[in-house]
């Protein structure tokens, strides 16, 4: 078994390796010089669709997206 003093900074610190990710993908980002970094935000966006299944049969899918727009 390992020690905990060779576990990873970001699990000492409490977080998941998703959201220490996600923390250096937005500090990345947000360093970019423009067009990069307009382009580099249009890619973060996430759109997906849920279909609600009645009588096991999947009903019209509706598409969602993280934004606000």
């Amino acid at each position: 078994m390992a020690s905990n003093a060779a576990a990873p900074f970001w699990r000492s610190a409490g977080m998941t390796y998703i959201t220490y990710s996600n923390l250096c993908a937005n500090l990345v980002r947000n360093c970019l010089k423009e067009p990069y970094k307009t382009e580099a935000l249009s890619r973060e966006k996430v759109h997906y669709s849920i279909s609600k299944w009645v009588d096991g049969k999947p009903q019209k899918p509706t598409l969602r997206s993280d934004t606000p727009e």
